[in-house]
């Protein structure tokens, strides 16, 4: 277990993480498809957001466009605020998405979660990781049971991103400085938990990462004591 301290581990909820460019709509298809596979309900969700209200709050955290969305405040938000509107966020989409859908018996594949806090907010902006600690098992409670770090250099995930949308959010406007800490955040908690993750090379062909996403969760869902 990590240092922060020990919280349950949900045994239908998978997490995938990463830099910017690492492919998780790839990962996203993957993992879904191997567990339709198996006859599982899978619900494919995304943080920030996840319902109304937190995607909200997504606009909040990400808008960096000259003209946002009618009624968005432009002021820089400060790195404690950026990481207390990413847990209200959170908060909202575990209690009205997350919780509900694994206590009906579905899977819930979730494209970032709280280890995208310890990484951006923790080791990106600096902030202290025993705050994020307790905020995540104040306000989440739980912890993936699988977690899918997609792994991949910064300048080529910088390279992949270039272009892509003509404004890039807020987050993808950082420097590259800050993409370094947040993947060596990322592989850190790897290290810590390698019974949780599972860390996929993604400078590979889509293909392959899809592949090795895949095999991963068979893997995963074979190792375990109960059924999917």
């Amino acid at each position: 277990m990590s240092s922060e301290g020990a919280l349950p581990r949900h045994p239908r909820l998978i997490s995938l993480e990463g830099g910017e460019g690492a492919g998780k709509s790839t990962a996203l298809a993957a993992v879904r498809d191997t567990l339709a596979g198996r006859g599982c309900e899978v619900l494919l969700t995304r943080e920030p957001g996840g319902t109304p209200l937190a995607e909200q709050i997504r606009e909040l955290l990400l808008s960096n466009r000259p003209s946002p969305t009618a009624g968005l405040v432009q002021e820089r938000l400060g790195a404690e605020t950026e990481l207390l509107l990413m847990f209200a966020a959170r908060a909202q989409h575990v209690q009205q998405v997350i919780r509900p859908a694994l206590q009906r018996g579905a899977f819930v594949v979730c494209d970032r979660f709280t280890d995208s806090s310890y990484a951006y907010q923790g080791e990106g902006r600096g902030l202290d990781r025993r705050w994020i600690a307790d905020l995540e098992r104040r306000t989440v409670g739980m912890q993936p049971g699988l977690t899918l770090l997609l792994d991949l250099d910064v300048r080529e995930g910088r390279a992949r991103t270039a272009g892509r949308d003509l404004w890039p959010d807020r987050i993808e406007s950082e420097q590259d400085d800050f993409f370094e800490r947040v993947r060596l955040g990322f592989r850190r908690r790897a290290a810590a938990e390698p019974e949780r993750f599972r860390v996929i090379d993604a400078s590979q062909p889509p293909a392959a990462v899809g592949a090795a996403v895949a095999a991963a969760v068979a893997r995963w869902l074979d190792s375990r004591r109960e059924l999917p």
